[in-house]
């Protein structure tokens, strides 16, 4: 049975999961509540081919701090690395 982690983290199972393969509780709790985290398919464009607005945006969405700031090879590399 998943334990029940709060309202801060949205999806408890996927939280478990990630920190079970050794992820730290930061990087669980931000993938886990990212919507459609765990879906598939593959059409989503390369990072290179997105706007930097796009990067903010993704990189916003995944609570990566200091975004503002980051060009948009710092994003992709911030995104590539959360």
């Amino acid at each position: 049975m998943t334990k029940n982690h709060g309202s801060s983290i949205k999806n408890d199972e996927k939280y478990e999961a990630l920190l079970n393969e050794g992820m730290s509780k930061t990087k669980a709790a931000r993938i886990s509540n990212t919507p459609n985290s765990g879906k598939k398919g593959g059409k989503a464009k390369e990072y290179e081919e997105r706007s930097k607005q796009q990067l903010y945006e993704k990189a916003k969405e995944v609570g990566i701090e200091g975004r503002s700031k980051m060009s948009k090879p710092e994003l992709i590399s911030a995104l590539r690395n959360s």
